[in-house]
């Protein structure tokens, strides 16, 4: 009896050390699912859900369960939603968020708690430099350098006068200062719109006004959407070329401008035709789920999955920060961009390309890739991060 007591209870301690081990880690996505930015979070959450799926629910063989709730484009609300988390959820690892004033009120918490923070998106300038910290990982870009690219590009072209219009919030800074560090040119006019403005008669009369070679506009989904019609209804399509950094001219937008995007010029760190493994078969597996084009928001949703994944499989699902860390830094994984490593401060150091937007063989507008503008890129706070 005694014997057969001590052989049920290995039993029951083994079943309880598997059912352990099996038990999903919890990844918390904080995003924006609503309002005219609303694709832009449900794009992240998909690829990142389709990074999961693809593995038959896991990430790096570990099994994994996503979190998902909706900021609504409030600080607020994304704030409450990380103190949940943390505090009843237990989360160690966290993602999602796409505009940089909830990253501002939300990211703080969750690093300063212990918890590792990846962002799919939103990357301003004051994380990077002296207020980085160890618990933060971007995987899409540091807010600068995205238009950095787009300042470059213009300068490329070999234009002379620009005007430039973006946001007034955190993203929308950093995008009108990165814009300006590498265009050589003289800006003739800047302008600070609002997050929630659809109404830009006033800009395209400062713009017509001031009468610049080329324009430069920082307004990421529904916005970016009413800016270019209004652009196209103002007469200015063809008289004012336009020069646009990733999430100003997504495959959404061109999808629902039409033939009002052709010719615009863009910038990005990565398209659909990129010619890598890793993209064709992301590409190939978000066209045959979702039957629609993936976007840039797509394509980093989907990367900081596999950065994720990459972590999981070298600590082998354990959830310890420290290893995690060490695992993330070393960016073990094949991105759908192609080169991708992390500067000292945890943002991307990658290329950047020109891309142009043409019709595609149905007629519709597509956005081909034509050359690349930046080579091994990061950005300029990384020397002021003391990690």
């Amino acid at each position: 009896m005694k014997l057969r007591g001590l052989l049920l209870g290995i039993a029951a301690t083994l079943a309880a050390s598997t059912a352990f081990a099996q038990a999903p880690v919890k990844i918390g996505m904080i995003t924006t699912l609503s309002g005219p930015g609303g694709y832009l979070g449900q794009d992240i959450r998909d690829a990142f859900k389709l990074a999961i799926d693809m593995e038959g629910g896991k990430l790096g063989g570990v099994p994994v369960e996503l979190m998902v709730e909706d900021d609504g484009l409030k600080p607020g609300q994304g704030k409450q939603i990380a103190e949940k988390m943390l505090k009843t959820d237990g989360i160690k690892i966290m993602t999602g968020i796409v505009f940089s004033n909830v990253a501002g009120a939300t990211v703080p918490d969750i690093v300063d708690s212990g918890a590792l923070y990846v962002s799919p998106n939103a990357a301003p300038s004051n994380f990077a430099g002296k207020e980085c910290n160890e618990n933060y990982f971007v995987v899409s870009w540091q807010n600068d350098s995205l238009h950095e690219s787009a300042g470059q590009h213009a300068t490329n072209l070999g234009y002379k006068k620009a005007f430039i219009l973006a946001p007034n919030y955190q993203a929308g800074k950093d995008a009108l200062t990165g814009f300006k560090r590498l265009f050589k040119g003289e800006v003739v006019g800047e302008v600070y719109t609002r997050l929630d403005q659809t109404d830009f008669a006033p800009e395209m009369a400062q713009i017509r006004s001031a009468n610049p070679d080329v324009v430069f506009q920082f307004h990421p989904g529904g916005l970016g959407i009413a800016f270019m019609r209004q652009y196209q209804q103002a007469g200015l399509l063809g008289k004012v070329p336009m020069v646009l950094a990733a999430p100003s001219a997504d495959a959404t937008t061109l999808k629902a401008v039409g033939d009002a995007a052709l010719g615009v010029d863009v910038t990005s760190h990565w398209n659909t035709d990129f010619d890598n493994p890793a993209n064709k078969k992301f590409v190939e597996a978000w066209t045959k789920a979702y039957n629609r084009t993936p976007t840039y928001y797509a394509s980093q949703g989907y990367d900081t999955a596999l950065a994720i994944a990459s972590a999981l499989k070298a600590t082998g699902g354990k959830t310890d920060v420290a290893a995690l860390r060490t695992a993330l830094a070393k960016a073990d994984f094949q991105s759908v961009r192609g080169a991708f490593k992390f500067g000292k401060n945890q943002h991307p150091v990658q290329d950047w390309y020109a891309l142009k937007t043409e019709k595609g063989p149905d007629g519709a507008p597509i956005l081909k890739t034509v050359g690349k503008v930046l080579s091994n890129h990061g950005d300029v706070y990384a020397k002021d991060c003391k990690l």
